[in-house]
């Protein structure tokens, strides 16, 4: 994979920024005020000398280009290992998966018992999924939704739906995660018509909830909205109220509405005290305590903490919960830590732990990219070097002197 790695030059998201704007004919002066920032903040992001750490930034700037987030991230990242070469060749083939059929229709699949069907979706739900394993979920979900689709024809009707509401919603994830643009609004979609088809205020409101989660960043209103109707459809389990919640909360963090964002919070924290063991299997939605927690992290990272998550974090541990969502809790704390220069050897630990966690999960997020790619180029030759040369090739970034 080494032809594949970006120089450390050419892998920021200034770079993007800078062509597009000068595209666009825009001054930086011009640019930053449409963006809410300031015109030297701009420079420097521009430069490589500061990353983009925030979603408000990274949309804001986008909005004021006129273009999209997807577009300045430069996803889909080039595999920098054969895991993520994996995932990327299956994609064309979920994507087949997901509009070549709608719910309803029924592929012609060869015989298989439904019982190794129904191991497939747990295999998906119990270890895949949660551990955040990109290539064995797009190599096993073409396949796994034609037989779950076959079956809602046969007396597993109510399983088979309930097991595509699954595939789908790893297949959505699974493209937002790895930038496909266009597949997780279609997977989106497809779990709408498996819950109208389910006929279960239960199944809607969980429908209603993943479109919120997955919708665009380029649009936080309307993911607020959404979120908030989710919450609120009669009959909604409590799983399903605590983290629309959570995901209106990140949306108003996003658009710096603070108050906004602490009150979801708030009410996510209420729910999640129904939650007795703290930890609800239901769906794998893993919302509970110890969820609101994580979640905390990544607000006050997105309402400009910074290194105040150390403070937000102080006697919490992320366990209990799966792979995915730990590795979550320490993308966010690296990155809030590494806002401060005094405190970047703490931060830059907290992303090597995630990446032990879940490493595709973190070689594919834009805020790690950056994070690495900013440190790299302003790193003295011996402060670090190895930690972080060694994460920076790994996410395909290469070190350049």
């Amino acid at each position: 994979m080494k032809g594949l790695l970006m120089d450390v030059s050419e892998s920021h998201i200034g770079r993007r920024i800078r062509e597009v704007r000068t595209w666009r004919g825009l001054s930086q002066t011009t640019a930053a005020e449409l963006a809410g920032i300031t015109g030297p903040y701009l420079s420097m992001i521009e430069r490589g000398v500061r990353p983009v750490t925030k979603r408000a930034v990274l949309e804001g700037i986008a909005q004021a280009l006129r273009v999209s987030p997807a577009e300045l991230t430069g996803k889909p990242y080039a595999p920098s290992d054969a895991s993520s070469a994996v995932a990327h060749a299956a994609m064309a083939a979920v994507s087949d998966a997901l509009s070549g059929w709608s719910v309803g229709e029924f592929p012609e699949v060869p015989d298989r018992p439904w019982q190794a069907v129904q191991a497939d979706v747990d295999r998906l739900n119990l270890t895949l999924h949660p551990n955040a394993d990109y290539s064995a979920q797009a190599e096993l979900l073409p396949d796994l939704i034609a037989h779950l689709l076959s079956a809602v024809g046969t007396e597993h009707r109510t399983d088979a739906l309930v097991g595509l509401l699954s595939a789908y919603r790893a297949a959505g994830s699974l493209a937002r995660d790895l930038g496909v643009a266009g597949l997780p609004m279609l997977a989106v979609e497809r779990m709408r018509q498996v819950a109208e088809q389910l006929d279960d205020p239960v199944w809607l409101a969980y429908a209603a909830y993943r479109r919120a989660q997955l919708l665009t960043g380029g649009n936080r209103t309307r993911q607020r909205q959404l979120a908030v109707a989710a919450a609120d459809v009669p009959g909604a389990r409590v799983e399903v109220k605590g983290m629309a919640h959570l995901a209106a909360a990140l949306a108003c963090a996003v658009e710096s509405q603070a108050d906004e964002a602490l009150t979801h919070m708030a009410e996510a924290a209420a729910l999640a005290e129904l939650i007795e063991s703290d930890v609800s299997s239901w769906m794998q939605m893993s919302f509970g305590r110890t969820n609101v927690g994580i979640w905390r992290v990544a607000i006050g990272v997105e309402l400009g903490e910074g290194a105040k998550v150390a403070e937000i974090a102080s006697g919490f541990t992320p366990g209990g919960v799966s792979r995915s969502r730990q590795a979550a809790f320490w993308i966010d704390y690296g990155r809030g830590l590494l806002a401060e220069r005094k405190f970047q050897e703490q931060g830059l630990a907290g992303l090597l732990r995630a990446e032990k966690l879940a490493p595709q999960m973190v070689r594919n997020n834009v805020f790690v990219r950056e994070a690495v790619g900013s440190l790299l180029s302003n790193a003295r030759r011996n402060a670090g070097s190895r930690e972080l040369r060694g994460l920076a090739w790994r996410v395909g970034i290469s070190p350049n002197g």
